[in-house]
């Protein structure tokens, strides 16, 4: 096991609701094809999409996994300040507990960091997310922020919780960090998300526009929850691209139709020093990773 510093880190409880999917005043959205479409997006109590199920094919844009939280109290001193703290404390693999509602008392994964809407995607069974609605209250066990790799310090941890870091197991050999992941992506091809100044919250797209990009890299499969590795990126302070460095997240959003948007990753592992090894696995999903679903 990964020597690490989880004995100093802090587990707090944050809480959202189960919010409301949002449709913008346009209505339509316009594809990177030109086309006027409607189509769900982000928000809401996706039924049939979870962690494990195909990130690209479906009539959506943006649509989150499971189910979509966020935090709307609102202080006139500090506006949304709750609600980004429910998006940076949160970790993936972090437990979340139904205090709200038919479903209180049952228990649930976070999977997913969504930037710009600022939703944390929580995976729940299929029988609980029935007892779910609108508005129910659901705390997250935030644990996890300023996890660090004693033994591998050129490798920084973001967005993890330290009980997913184990069950992941990763393993430091000749001096890089050896970590599973479905796919090789290209930093090249990352769009959304580019330009902030740091990733303890939401995620950046893949963009999936380029047809032999996505071919050469077989990202035509990819599934929400996957493990990916964004080759020649940086996400140190902000994701940038920096030849050699390499960064693992975690796919938490589905494809777009809008230009500069695909599938969102949520970050979890970089290193500018390139310490990171990338090793293909196809169950490198969270879904398989923490035992969530019975049916893959």
């Amino acid at each position: 096991m990964l020597r690490t510093n989880r004995d100093k880190l802090v587990k707090v409880s944050v809480i959202g609701e189960v919010v409301s999917p949002v449709v913008g005043s346009a209505i339509y959205k316009v594809s990177a094809d030109g086309e006027p479409v409607i189509l769900p997006g982000v928000g809401g109590i996706t039924y049939n999409i979870r962690v494990g199920d195909p990130a690209c094919g479906w009539m959506a844009d943006h649509v989150e996994p499971g189910v979509s939280l966020e935090n709307r109290v609102s202080d006139s001193r500090m506006p949304q300040a709750q609600s980004r703290a429910l998006n940076v404390l949160s970790c993936i693999g972090n437990e979340a507990v139904v205090v709200k509602g038919d479903a209180k008392g049952e228990k649930g994964v976070v999977v997913g960091k969504h930037g710009g809407i600022e939703h944390v995607m929580v995976d729940f069974p299929p029988e609980v997310m029935e007892k779910l609605v609108i508005e129910d209250r659901v705390m997250v066990k935030a644990y996890g922020v300023g996890l660090k790799l004693l033994d591998l310090p050129e490798v920084r941890v973001f967005n993890m919780d330290p009980g997913f870091l184990d069950a992941l197991d990763p393993r430091i050999v000749d001096g890089e960090l050896e970590v599973p992941v479905t796919h090789r992506v290209p930093a090249a091809i990352m769009g959304s998300g580019l330009g902030r100044s740091h990733v303890a919250s939401g995620d950046y797209d893949i963009t999936l526009f380029d047809d032999e990009t996505v071919a050469e890299y077989g990202l035509e499969d990819l599934r929400l929850g996957d493990l990916v590795a964004i080759m020649d990126a940086d996400n140190s302070y902000g994701r940038i691209y920096r030849k050699g460095a390499v960064t693992i997240g975690i796919v938490t959003h589905s494809n777009c139709v809008i230009a500069g948007h695909g599938p969102g990753v949520t970050t979890l592992l970089t290193s500018k020093t390139g310490k990171i090894k990338p090793i293909i696995d196809e169950k490198a999903n969270i879904a398989h990773i923490l035992k969530l679903r019975d049916d893959l």
